[in-house]
């Protein structure tokens, strides 16, 4: 409440603009949106600079620069620490220069100047490096710690790529730290040397560089407290660049709004004589596989899920731009000769929220200032829509189906893209459905209790078989007269999910009947691409784990049909209707398909991603997984539990793409239903960088570390599945390592029965 009282009352200690406010019309509006973001604690300052037809018509200080330990008003010549606006700013334009020179060709491989990248092994450009399509995962790991340039770059030299080049978009740090170094290889120098020849020196850039000298701390924006109370300032904030010495090609420079609207600027003006125009277009251009649908350039933010800043007026497609993860931002728009530079130290004297939303109100009033009015189409071509194998089947009149009894096992997330049921579209079409079957929580998909009787289809009196009750396997009484067995339910991609235990159990039980068995696939929701462990022991196969996979198998339930038929050597009949349009790469999100909660406690795609790794414990009947609050899977919770203390700890351990904040909680049903307990909640700020397993793993290492024998890891056996991993969370020593053995065989395995890409 303090530090939220002290930046109100502080709010109007801003510099006088360069340029009076009539030069810039919008004034009024953008110090509302700043102003009111300081006075909600979303950044303590910030400098905003704004340039137009060659000219500098807004410039402007809010707020503070610093916090903590004491209260500094902002200025407008404030040095930032501007993070990944290295990659645009230094690193991409370095690589300008010696493609300029015929030093580096984008399209050669990264082996041509690394010869030791991948053990000289590589397909990856310089263009997929560039690009963020060269398959590598976000980030080095940091721990154990390590120290020193080189040993950064030796790790990335053999950092093994999570997936395959060009298949999906993954911003990656690991990829201009790679480009950093072929710059120090190629143009002679370390990067922090080399930017300063070919760039800073001649723009005058003087406030800009890595490294800042002792004489200019004073005018730097401290960036984040530490663990031991101190505040960085002038030290870089990039955990990864501190380790190489400040000096990397993903982070590292330090810069003010004036030397930054000097480079925007010479962009603007086609190089300014340092370089050619032609080199410029071609690095401000998209650059990504025609099949995706956002767009790159070399280095540079075009459109993608990242270019919040654009607003939502300065064309996509046309305009280009990159932001800094300490709350820093450019947009640069050639249409209107204009760009946007908008600094703040959002990480100070903490983390926050992401600002994405106040960037892009930014950019919005400037663009509208500048005589944008209406959103302008993304120039990319239009994406194929995905289908799920029921819409492909139901596109083709059910043909395999025609004149045969069906048996269908269903629930409420059988539907098509327009949301029809399954039952409805075979109807219509003519087919005859003899029989319903239903898995766990029911044919409506709402019980969450053991043991589940017959029913019946309200719509079509047709009954429904329950797979959940007496017996979890369709029996000869039950598919007596029916001519094929069909599964159409939407799965979620984690092991120990019953689902496609009733799938595989089901399709047992049609090989023994010699009746052909249907599986209408449907995308996997956490994508295709990020198998995690632990690996399922094969003598601990159950409900909850039927075939010995990892714990996110990174596959379609018609992927893992065809590899559970073909490993188990069952005979069965299998046909897999395949999905259209689905890429490896897409979240559930970015399909178009509508979302229906798959059961009743997973209620979004964010509680879906989290919960592989927050389910693993939870058959301990002392901890709470959140079943009973309104967020199940995304808190947990027990009566031992110190939220406070929990959260430092998990916070600490730099689980990627998480954050931790304590919290109390009270279930309402389910495991401590009833008491007001404290615990911790998860926030997803990276989806492609979270490791599920590694998440859960983390979480169970620290409960035992911090509440030794609150928890009894073996009751968990099923859910963990892998013996060498309860032993060592018995033994409070880290689990990690046992949860990797055997995955890279399950990727080998795997990949015989992958049907997209």
């Amino acid at each position: 409440m303090k530090l939220k009282l002290v930046v109100a009352l502080t709010c109007a200690a801003i510099s006088a603009p360069l340029l009076s406010a009539q030069t810039f019309p919008a004034a009024a509006e953008v110090d509302t949106v700043i102003n009111d973001a300081i006075r909600e604690d979303r950044f303590p300052g910030a400098v905003l600079l704004i340039g137009h037809e060659g000219k500098v018509v807004y410039r402007k200080a809010y707020g503070n620069r610093s916090l903590s330990p004491t209260r500094e008003p902002m200025t407008v010549d404030t040095i930032f620490d501007v993070a990944s606006l290295t990659k645009v700013v230094a690193t991409t334009t370095c690589m300008m220069k010696l493609v300029e020179q015929g030093k580096v060709e984008i399209d050669a491989p990264v082996t041509k100047y690394l010869p030791e990248f991948q053990s000289g092994n590589s397909a990856i450009t310089v263009r997929d490096l560039m690009t963020h399509f060269s398959g590598f995962r976000p980030d080095l790991d940091l721990k154990p710690v390590w120290s020193g340039y080189q040993t950064g770059i030796k790790l990335a030299l053999n950092d093994k790529p999570a997936n395959p080049r060009l298949t999906k978009f993954v911003y990656s740090d690991i990829n201009f730290i790679l480009i950093g170094e072929i710059v120090r290889r190629v143009g002679g120098s370390p990067e922090n040397e080399y930017v300063k020849k070919v760039l800073l020196d001649p723009l005058g850039m003087k406030d800009s560089g890595f490294l800042p000298p002792p004489s200019l701390k004073s005018r730097i924006a401290p960036t984040e407290m530490q663990k031991d109370g101190s505040i960085l300032r002038g030290i870089v904030h990039d955990p990864t660049t501190q380790y190489m010495g400040g000096v990397a090609g993903h982070a590292g420079l330090f810069s003010t709004a004036d030397d930054l609207s000097k480079f925007c600027q010479m962009l603007l003006d086609g190089g300014k004589g340092l370089f050619k125009p032609e080199v410029i277009q071609q690095f401000t251009t998209s650059h990504t596989p025609t099949d995706q649908k956002i767009q790159r350039g070399l280095g540079w933010d075009i459109d993608s899920p990242y270019s919040g800043n654009r607003g939502d007026l300065f064309p996509a497609g046309k305009s280009f731009g990159h932001t800094g993860f300490t709350g820093t931002s450019i947009w640069v728009d050639p249409g209107s000769k204009s760009y946007v530079i908008f600094l703040t130290n959002s990480v100070h004297p903490h983390q926050r929220k992401p600002i994405t939303p106040i960037r892009r109100q930014v950019a919005t009033v400037v663009a509208r200032a500048f005589g944008y009015t209406q959103p302008t189409a993304s120039a990319l071509p239009p994406v194929a829509p995905v289908l799920n194998g029921l819409d492909v089947l139901a596109a083709n009149n059910f043909a395999p189906f025609q004149g045969k009894k069906i048996g269908l096992i269903t629930n409420h997330s059988g539907i098509d893209r327009l949301k029809n049921r399954n039952i409805d579209l075979m109807r219509k079409a003519g087919i005859q459905i003899a029989a319903l079957f239903s898995p766990e929580h029911g044919f409506a998909g709402v019980e969450d209790k053991e043991g589940l009787g017959n029913t019946t289809d309200a719509a079509t009196g047709i009954k429904v078989w329950s797979l959940y009750g007496t017996t979890l396997r369709p029996t000869p009484e039950m598919l007596k007269g029916i001519d094929i067995l069909v599964f159409d339910i939407q799965d979620i991609g984690a092991r120990f999910y019953t689902y496609p235990s009733t799938m595989l159990y089901a399709m047992e039980e049609a090989a023994k009947a010699k009746i052909p068995y249907y599986v209408l696939d449907r995308p996997n929701p956490l994508t295709g691409l990020h198998p995690e462990g632990p690996m399922l022991d094969p003598e601990k196969t159950s409900f909850v784990g039927a075939h010995p996979i990892p714990l996110r198998h990174g596959m379609t339930l018609g992927e893992l049909a065809k590899l559970e038929n073909d490993q188990k050597h069952l005979g069965a009949d299998l046909h897999v209707v395949e999905c259209s349009g689905w890429k490896r790469s897409q979240w559930f999100d970015e399909t178009g398909l509508p979302w229906v909660n798959p059961s009743p406690n997973i209620r979004s795609l964010t509680a879906a991603i989290l919960y592989p790794g927050v389910a693993l414990l939870e058959y301990s009947t002392n901890y709470s997984v959140g079943r009973g609050t309104d967020t199940p899977f995304e808190v947990v919770g027990a009566e031992w539990i110190r939220g406070a203390e929990l959260a430092a700890n998990l916070n600490a351990r730099d689980i990627p793409g998480v954050k931790f904040y304590s919290l109390t909680l009270k279930p309402t049903s389910s495991h401590l239903s009833g008491k007001l307990i404290e615990g911790v909640g998860f926030t997803l700020t990276n989806r492609d960088a979270f490791n599920a397993g590694r998440f859960g793993l983390e979480v169970a290492n620290a409960l035992a570390q911090l509440y030794p024998k609150k928890l009894d890891f073996s009751v968990n056996w099923k859910l963990i599945g892998n013996a060498a991993v309860i032993e060592a969370l018995g033994k409070g020593s880290d689990a990690q390592e046992a949860g990797r053995k055997g995955m890279d065989d399950f990727l080998k395995l795997r990949e015989k029965y992958l049907l997209y890409r």
